[in-house]
């Protein structure tokens, strides 16, 4: 159990010197001065080890009889007389502090090679006294976990016999190692006590570090957030930092240390060696920077990790480790500079000098990083405020030494995170590209593909980082959102966010050819949304929307119970002040001491506004850990309970699990009786068995050695990532299978796949001249070129975008000759003309707007280009008739797949074989789709959440959070955004004023999502099948709460207003109960069971709640939940239920729908007894959804047509009742409705379909 309690800030603490006898006998032998003496070799003096007092001693006066604490009491006093230090270790191997009573170090202590490490330089006895000194360790075990080690050396006067030994000075160290790189603040403590031990006898030394170790101890970690901790250590105030999230890193050093020791070209040398994987070693004469600037290039990674070896200090004794075969990063004095003689990378920190060791006529290349990451980095770093004096300037001077010191640690974090956000852009600069070559499906990522399409000056440095890929890839495709993700898709150009939607082929658009040609820096502008579009004319987004320069501002709380804000630039923390620690250390001190801890929390969390949940989760944790030291295990287990509402981030699992095995059967029954406290340990035992193994193998993707299946097929072309849509890769099958058997063998897929990347390939080398590139829009790609052929316009190239056929002219000056727009071809021929005696094939095409017919003596190429052009043409009539732009992308896709076909299978068979991709051409012959006029002039513009996915997916649930301008968040966060829940617990989120992906698929658990409501600003509450409210936050797009109360099926969440502001939100549930939530404490202000279960859904009006049963409909008031009216289900078909329902408030009217049935019932809220209104719908099978925007019922439904279920919208007149318009607008049920603006409203269909469909209101 005491394995799963984080640490304190101290783990061991020791003094290394040379015993005082052993001193005196060489003084006394020798008969020498000082200066004279060799090197002596340090041991360890004494070994302070918690807990320095029992905790069994720690909460005796208040015994709980429980198993949690109970630990044996262990000495800290070293015997008088020593045993060497090979004795260290027990016969059971644990090693043992030299000559202690009963001291138990732990394991990865090793107390034998620590002495040279303190002394690293050797230990000499002095005859004068010197200045202290501070330097750093890291200690790495087997399993890759590391641990710290501050050391101080000070020098006292030698004393014999209890008198001093004139000129005679001595060195002693203290270490002390904790679980955390807590640099500067162990370096302040070990300061503070070497002011402190100046005026004590050397006797009392011992006593004096002793309470100095057991006060570090009872210091707790602060959890990941906005909470530093503080305690006192005179003179100084010690601040412990926390990390920024649970998967960032403890920083508590000086992240600008190695800009000031080395140039921006330096500073990339070293990240290269780094990610390359060499054998390095630092050298410094300062011991201290060593690690310092070490640690620097290990934070530099995050969130990658260096995987090797890392020593960054080796004393004098241990310079063979640089020997070792495997990539090591290791750090040495300047002093041995020229004794290394290996194959290494040798960088001098004190002349910033970065060498090769290796002793030939040419040193090894060190790769360049890719040149665009490369340049961006040298621009931001120098932007940086790197040197503390020039922010002094403007500054009057303090005389406070607290002043001071907060000064400058605030001037420090703000440069911490800018040195972090610049290193963590280098990384995603350089690795961006990874996800474009991962398929999610099968786990594969195409390295060798990924390799080919870089940069040719950037080749060697990615051909070098295979490991690293591989760490990315794996991270990837496990969805991880960790630092290197989010600053990804914050990031994304609109492009990325485009190419989400439509995976087309990788070209170069127009823009990036000019700036490819141009070498010039595009400037961007980005628009500010605050609304929905006017879709009156909806397009494809061409160009990113411009950002404004929204300033964060930060607010903050008062003063309250230790607690104090601090403003440090853009970020802010708080501080917590934790209370002094009495001695000598008594048990009943200690305990005290955790009591007026855990007032002071409490006192916090009282004074703490309710909606500053992220404070709140931290003095809940800090509070469950003091309430665990005291033995009060379900309190603690309380206060971690309220991390679900709170922020889930940091819920230790792990350690709450261990309390719930190790609860004493008297507080199991109490814990049990409690209702939240027995859900807590249901979820937390029932998260152990159900722990899955995360799949952690990533395949390299491989040509197939054996003939494939039409199985087998599809997995390896989803693998390849050519294209992902199972129906796309079947007729890609039954294209490479004409005239032969239904199998596809390796050579014939090898040349499909090396023909489709040649021409990717070349795609990328078009240079279009600028005469040219002027007359197409930036975001247009070139996407096939013929060979150089005859035409009615002029001999030249017919060019293929998304958007038109051009001629690309021949001749002194290249140019551009317009063909024809896909929407305006209005037939396609492929026919010959008469050239002597020869017939050549020729391709002509007529235009609306054209009277003059293009003709193109195509020859061999005609029949291809001939599918091609026709499939376009009919690609874009149906991406133009059903407002939906994937259409033309499908049909890109096609077309290219046909060109590859032919490409690969160069037989008399290849052009009937590549007809089998002309799905779009195919379907405007077979089955001409007149879409209705009503549908066409409503339906505004159709997305696809499912897009990149292998099949489409039902959207089960829609929302629209309208845009806003709130001075605490991105601004590209202001924009209207439409939420759409997926299968499974997926979310995608679509910036609603371009509709594009802003956020791709994050998961809320594993069930059906069921309602989403917006509570407020920076809230949306998401319903699940699996009992859990899932609260997410609109600021990160993350979900850091979650509420538990109820016990079945989320079914519906409203909330309550007044004068427009949130007041209460209401759940329900699937069994009947019925939760009013207070919306800033997520507190339970009533529940409710109502007398039936199928409780469906509710809706809220003038303090009325309607609910929704599969009988009935209920009617209860708000505040006592009591029943005032009740709808009957009135027809006689007993297996209908109560489908769906609405309120029509303005007209004193519900509106009602049962299973199975067409109609609508219209009863009138103040005469439920009269009979209700019925509104017959032709041609519906079931209505599914229903929704008021103004004076109109939007009816979303289910029917059939020629034996397929098919979606339908009724628009009906609430006035009138009846249906003014029917619309046709989905290949599958509507299964959600929601209203934007009450200007547009938003359908979802069934997974036959998975697209939502934009419809203007009248």
């Amino acid at each position: 159990m005491e394995d799963a309690l984080p640490s304190g800030l101290l783990e061991v603490c020791l003094v290394v010197g040379v015993p005082r006898e052993q001193l005196r006998t060489q003084l006394q032998d020798t008969q020498r001065k000082p200066r004279s003496l060799l090197p002596l070799d340090p041991e360890v003096l004494s070994v302070f080890v918690p807990p320095f007092i029992s905790r069994d001693d720690i909460h005796s006066t208040n015994t709980s009889g429980n198993n949690f604490n109970r630990g044996k009491r262990r000495s800290f006093r070293k015997k008088k007389e020593r045993p060497k230090l090979e004795n260290a270790k027990t016969l059971n191997g644990d090693q043992k502090a030299p000559g202690t009573e009963d001291i138990t170090v732990p394991k990865d202590i090793d107390l034998i090679g620590l002495p040279q490490l303190c002394f690293p330089g050797g230990l000499y006895i002095t005859s004068e006294p010197r200045e202290d000194h501070i330097h750093f360790l890291v200690f790495t075990d087997v399993c890759g976990n590391r641990t710290y080690g501050v050391v101080a050396q000070y020098y006292q006067p030698m004393q014999v016999c209890y008198l001093t030994h004139p000129g005679c000075f001595v060195p002693l160290a203290i270490c002390v190692i904790s679980r955390y790189p807590y640099f500067n603040a162990l370096k302040d403590c070990l300061s503070c006590l070497l002011v402190q031990l100046r005026s004590f006898k050397d006797l009392d030394v011992d006593d004096h570090i002793k309470e100095f170790a057991a006060k570090l101890f009872l210091i707790p970690s602060p959890p990941p957030g906005p909470l530093h901790l503080v305690f006192n250590m005179k003179p100084l105030q010690i601040i412990i930092p926390s990390r920024e999230d649970p998967d960032s890193p403890v920083i508590d050093l000086d992240l600008h240390l190695p800009l000031l020791c080395f140039k921006p070209e330096q500073v990339l040398q070293i990240m290269t060696c780094i990610l390359t994987e060499r054998k390095m070693v630092f050298f410094s004469s300062d011991w201290a920077l060593l690690t310092l600037v070490a640690e620097c290039f290990m934070l530099y990674l995050h969130p990658l990790q260096w995987q090797h070896t890392f020593v960054p200090l080796l004393s004098r004794h241990m310079l063979d480790f640089v020997m070792a075969p495997t990539s090591f990063l290791m750090g040495c004095h300047a002093d041995h500079f020229e004794e290394v003689s290996e194959d290494l990378i040798l960088i001098n920190i004190d002349d910033g000098n970065i060498s090769h060791s290796k002793m030939v006529e040419e040193e090894p290349e060190i790769p360049d990083i890719p040149a665009q990451a490369a340049e961006t980095f040298k621009k931001r770093v120098e932007s940086l405020q790197l040197h503390y004096d020039l922010e002094l300037c403007h500054l009057r001077a303090t005389t406070d030494l607290g002043e001071l010191q907060m000064r400058r640690r605030a001037w420090q974090q703000k440069l911490n995170t800018e040195v972090q956000q610049m290193t963590l852009q280098l990384i995603v600069n350089i690795f961006r590209e990874v996800k474009d070559h991962l398929n999610y499906e099968h786990r594969v990522f195409n390295s060798e593909e990924f390799l080919k399409t870089r940069a040719i000056g950037a080749q060697p440095f990615y051909g070098k980082v295979s490991s690293v890929l591989n760490t990315l890839s794996f991270s990837r495709l496990n969805r991880k959102m960790d630092a290197f993700a989010r600053l990804e898709l914050s990031t994304q150009s609109e492009e990325d966010r485009f190419n989400l939607m439509f995976r087309t082929p990788r070209r170069l658009t127009m823009e990036k050819m000019a700036s490819k040609r141009f070498n010039s820096q595009n400037i961007i502008n980005r628009r500010m949304v605050i609304s929905m579009p006017n879709l009156q004319d909806i397009k494809l987004p061409e160009s990113p929307t411009r950002k404004s320069s929204l300033r964060r501002i930060e607010t903050g709380i008062g003063d309250a119970a230790g607690c104090k804000k601090i403003h440090a630039f853009t970020n802010s923390f708080s501080t917590f002040k934790i209370p002094e620690i009495h001695f000598p250390l008594m048990s009943h001190c200690v305990h005290s001491y955790y009591t007026e801890f855990f007032n002071h929390l409490s006192k916090a969390i009282n004074t703490l506004p309710p909606d500053n949940s992220a404070l709140l989760a931290r003095y809940f944790y800090l509070r469950g850990l003091i309430s665990l030291m005291q033995g009060k295990l379900l309190n603690a287990l309380s206060d971690f309970q309220n991390l679900d509402k709170t922020d889930l981030r940091i819920f230790p699992t792990e350690l709450v699990r261990k309390i719930v095995e190790t609860l004493p059967p008297s507080e199991r029954f109490q814990a049990d009786r409690k209702p939240e406290l027995k859900r807590l340990i249901s979820l937390v035992m029932e998260q152990q068995r159900e722990v899955t193994k995360i799949d952690d193998h990533v395949k390299h993707f491989e040509l197939p050695k054996t003939h494939m299946q039409l199985d087998d097929f599809v997995k390896r072309i989803q693998e390849s990532g050519i294209v992902r849509d199972i129906d796309t890769i079947h007729r890609l099958f039954d294209a490479l299978t004409v005239g032969q058997q239904k199998q596809i063998d390796p050579e014939t897929f090898r040349d499909f796949y090396n023909y489709w990347k040649e021409t990717e390939a070349e795609a990328q080398e078009v240079n279009l001249p600028p005469a040219v590139i002027e007359h197409l829009d930036k975001n247009e790609c070139v996407y096939k070129l013929s060979c150089s052929v005859k035409t009615n316009y002029g001999v030249g190239k017919i060019a293929l975008t998304q958007k038109r056929l051009f001629l690309l002219t021949e001749g002194g000056r290249p140019g551009y000759v317009h063909i024809a727009a896909f929407r305006d071809i209005e037939d396609v021929k492929n026919t010959t003309v008469a050239f002597l005696l020869l017939r050549i094939p020729t391709l002509r095409i007529e235009t609306i707007y054209k009277k003059q017919v293009f003709e193109a003596n195509l020859k061999t190429e005609c029949d291809l280009w001939y599918l091609i052009v026709k499939e376009m043409w009919a690609g874009k009539k149906m991406a133009d008739d059903h407002k939906d732009p994937q259409y033309i992308q499908q049909a890109l896709t096609n077309v290219l797949l046909m060109d590859a076909v032919v490409g690969a299978l160069q037989s008399s068979k290849a052009i009937y074989a590549a007809s089998k991709l002309s799905y779009f051409d195919r379907m405007k012959n077979e089955v001409p789709m007149m879409i209705p006029k009503t549908t066409s002039e409503t339906l505004k513009h159709k997305i696809n959440p499912s897009a990149g996915e292998t099949f489409p997916q039902a959207i089960d649930v829609l929302l629209y959070t309208p845009g806003h301008l709130d001075i605490s968040e991105r601004p590209d966060n202001a924009h209207p955004k439409l939420w759409c829940a997926l299968n499974e617990g997926k979310v995608v989120v679509f910036d609603a004023s371009t509709w594009t992906i802003q956020q791709h698929c994050f998961r809320m658990g594993r069930c059906k999502l069921t309602c989403m409501v917006m509570v407020e600003q920076s809230q949306v509450w998401i319903g699940s099948q699996d009992s859990i409210i899932y609260i997410i936050n609109t600021h990160s797009m993350s979900c850091n709460k979650q509420l538990n109360d109820h016990h079945s099926d989320i079914t519906d969440i409203v909330v309550e207003k007044k004068n427009g502001i949130p007041s209460e939100a209401y759940s329900s549930s699937l069994d009947g109960t019925v939760i009013a939530w207070n919306i800033s404490t997520l507190k339970v202000n009533r529940a409710f069971q109502l007398p039936c279960q199928n409780l469906t859904s509710i809706k809220l009006h003038n303090e009325q709640l309607w609910c929704c049963t599969g009988s009935c409909i209920f009617v209860m008031s708000t505040y006592e939940f009591r029943l005032q009216m009740k709808i009957e289900h009135h027809l006689k078909d007993v297996c209908s239920y109560f489908l769906c329902f609405q309120l029509f408030p303005e007209r004193n009217e519900v509106w009602a729908s049962y299973s199975g049935s067409s109609d609508l019932y219209i009863w009138n809220t103040k005469d439920f007894a009269s009979t209700p209104q019925k509104i017959h719908l032709q041609d519906c099978s079931e209505i599914t959804c229903m929704i008021q925007v103004k004076n109109q019922m939007w009816v979303g439904s289910s029917g059939t047509s020629q034996g397929k279920i098919k979606g339908k919208i009724y628009v009906i007149s609430a006035e009138k009742k009846t249906v003014e318009k029917e619309l046709f607008g989905h290949a599958d049920t509507v299964k959600a409705l929601c209203s934007a603006e009450d200007r547009y409203v938003l359908s979802g269909a069934g997974k036959e379909e998975g697209k939502i469909a934009i419809w203007k209101v009248e």
